[in-house]
């Protein structure tokens, strides 16, 4: 069953490690980030098993707070809706704060209910001066790791590769702690596609390749791509996930952003 978390959270934890030497770390494109952290986005996605068998929904929103250029990733991973609710519920919560004009992380949380009696709660702190990262799950010991900055975490990574230059054959590095180390994050864009079904109807795409080689929080494995739209608003607006038998898909059905007009509000009937 533990795999089931890694099927709704494909979406944010969707980066690769990989060979990285003679790539160039990411950049982040500065006209993007008015829209992309408005501070008042919403994304709700419904995963689905090979042949449509929706598992849950996955839900993110960047929220803005009070101190300037701080933002908090919030995710909620959730089989509320779909076939195994009753018998393997989840909901998860994550939250991350980042910081800074490359938005990077200085606290992230999980609440962990799976199951009928497991529950979680981790900690980790980034401190982007000292490189140091500290973690503790539940009430054990601290433990810390040296690592160098700057460093994202899985759901700061994700959100900052989507606003890089997304050129067909642009590869870059965007640095990721996951499994206690740093590992040299590539993102491969492998060209552009037109997606015809979706909430906004017939789009034109930028599809982006990571390989996962590094678990995270859950056991994550196979290719998966993303589609981004080849606009302003870089909307990932699907996202395909191959694992050992099938694959899983997260698709968006619910948009809201007041900053990205040509997509706020969309959502898909009954949603």
């Amino acid at each position: 069953m533990k795999a089931i978390p890694a099927i709704l959270l494909v979406l944010c934890c969707c980066l690769m490690c990989h060979s990285a030497q003679a790539i160039a770390p990411g950049q982040i494109m500065p006209e993007l980030l008015p829209i992309a952290y408005s501070g008042g986005e919403k994304l709700r996605y419904a995963v689905s098993y090979t042949g449509g068998l929706r598992l849950g929904t996955l839900t993110l929103e960047i929220n803005a707070l009070p101190e300037p250029d701080h933002f908090e990733l919030r995710a909620v991973v959730s089989t509320d809706g779909g076939a195994l609710a009753h018998i393997y519920p989840i909901h998860d919560l994550h939250v991350t704060t980042v910081a800074g004009p490359a938005r990077l992380p200085n606290r992230y949380e999980v609440w962990q209910e799976e199951g009928r009696d497991y529950r979680a709660h981790r900690l980790t702190i980034y401190d982007q001066e000292t490189g140091l990262v500290t973690t503790r799950k539940n009430q054990g010991p601290p433990k810390e790791f040296s690592v160098g900055a700057p460093m994202h975490n899985e759901f700061s990574a994700f959100l900052a590769s989507r606003l890089m230059p997304q050129r067909p054959g642009d590869e870059f590095l965007v640095p990721t702690f996951a499994d206690e180390k740093k590992n040299q994050v590539v993102v491969r864009v492998l060209g552009q596609e037109r997606l015809k079904k979706t909430i906004a109807g017939e789009v034109l795409t930028n599809k982006v390749t990571p390989i996962l080689k590094f678990h995270g929080l859950y056991d994550k494995r196979g290719d998966t791509v993303i589609w981004y739209t080849d606009d302003e608003c870089r909307l990932p607006i699907k996202i395909n996930s191959k694992i050992v038998i099938g694959s899983l898909t997260a698709r968006l059905i619910a948009y809201e952003n007041p900053r990205c007009p040509r997509y706020d509000g969309k959502k898909e009937p009954d949603n």
